[in-house]
């Protein structure tokens, strides 16, 4: 068959570890052989950024805005034993928060569903997406050891020049401070694309912060998300036949919890972090979790949900055989390559991102998985297979339905 035509390119970000060995296969195997890609690449591999000075990560976040759509392997956040293992030059921050802040986008996260993983929250029967805001809080913090007898302010210097001081501790022992930040921009994007998505996907959306502890910080979020529901999105959100609910989080985790699913849950940019984990696990696997950043210019970067998995890259190194589940990263390409194709108004490249999502669950429904799905399982008959069988096991099918 004639490999499906591409007009723009994807912005492609290669990674780190075993993600970059699999990111190889899925082309190989998957991609390359059917479509006439292309792509405009950068190695943001540890390496690689280490001898740009981080440069390679900010060159293609500005690629992505200038493409429209990317696609992401993971990639290594460095820590001390990183700094001596990588011989970095300093401890470079996280290639996500930066590509994040730049494309001002949310981070939307949906687990994969497949006959034979049961989610361990048993009333769970449809997905629960994550929208994580991608800017601020302790990702873009600043923080201090304090010694006792300290006396920690916050202080602000306003436009004019006068200043305002608030009392943030007195110390009579050690401790530390942080300070954090948001911007009212930031939040009303975070809003906006909550409400598109959720309009995109006639599902409900909650929010929820602390308000009621966080008087001013969480406050402004729900106050801001408030106001552009109803300036904005409240008729469009009946013509649809959906609600927008606000919660506390921990009102909101409770009701999580005894939901079926089925809806958008939004999320400041930590609480996101932990809660789009608790769901991937809970729902299976965070190898079965897709992830996307969105922007308010409706610009989109496609990722997987995990790491780099690390312990199955020196187990590669060493020649040892590996079972690293692929599926998160093979969506993160099918949804590139889908919006490229709905963006382009290229029906086959849509269509072929469609029959390779089906031939990956068809894959695994009849029982063919990597290990960690194996282990999750209820399906009787199934077989454990390594992480290049699986993509062959994957292409066998795609080939029976293209």
């Amino acid at each position: 068959m004639a490999k499906i035509p591409m007009t723009t390119p994807l912005v492609e970000m290669d990674g780190d570890e075993m993600t970059r060995i699999i990111w190889k296969m899925i082309k190989d195997i998957l991609i390359t052989p059917y479509v006439d890609l292309k792509t405009e690449y950068y190695d943001l591999g540890l390496e690689n950024r280490n001898a740009t000075n981080d440069q390679v990560t900010v060159d293609s976040a500005e690629a992505t805005k200038k493409y429209g759509v990317a696609v992401k392997c993971a990639t290594i956040t460095p820590n001390a034993a990183r700094m001596t293992e990588y011989d970095l030059k300093e401890m470079w921050k996280s290639p996500n928060g930066t590509i994040r802040a730049i494309l001002d986008g949310t981070v939307f996260r949906s687990p994969i569903i497949v006959k034979g993983i049961t989610p361990y929250i048993p009333t769970w029967k449809k997905p629960i997406t994550i929208a994580r805001h991608a800017y601020g809080d302790v990702y873009k913090n600043t923080e201090m050891v304090v010694k006792g007898g300290s006396k920690a302010e916050l202080l602000v210097t306003k436009p004019d020049g006068t200043t305002e001081t608030s009392l943030i501790h007195d110390f009579k022992g050690d401790g530390v401070i942080q300070g954090m930040h948001n911007l009212d921009s930031s939040i009303s994007s975070f809003a906006r694309a909550c409400f598109n998505y959720a309009l995109d996907l006639k599902q409900d959306i909650w929010f929820a912060t602390k308000d009621t502890i966080s008087k001013k910080y969480d406050h402004t979020f729900k106050d801001i998300f408030q106001e552009i529901f109803d300036n904005e999105y409240k008729e469009k959100f009946e013509e649809a036949g959906i609600e927008y609910f606000y919660t506390l989080i921990d009102d909101a985790v409770a009701r999580v919890i005894r939901s079926e699913g089925g809806y958008i849950w939004a999320c400041k940019n930590y609480d996101g972090d932990v809660m789009s984990d608790m769901i991937a696990t809970a729902f299976g696997s965070l190898a079965m979790m897709t992830s996307v950043l969105v922007s308010p210019e409706g610009i989109y970067e496609y990722e997987a949900a995990h790491g780099t998995v690390q312990r199955h890259y020196y187990k590669h190194l060493k020649g040892e055989e590996t079972s690293t589940n692929s599926v998160a990263t093979l969506f993160a390409w099918t949804g590139a390559l889908r919006k490229r194709g709905e963006l382009d108004s290229i029906p086959e490249l849509c269509d072929f991102a469609d029959k390779l999502e089906k031939a990956t669950i068809t894959t695994i429904e009849d029982g063919v998985m990597t290990g960690d799905l194996y282990l999750l399982s209820t399906l009787e008959n199934k077989k454990k297979v390594n992480t290049e069988e699986f993509l062959v096991a994957v292409n066998e099918r795609l080939k029976a339905i293209l």
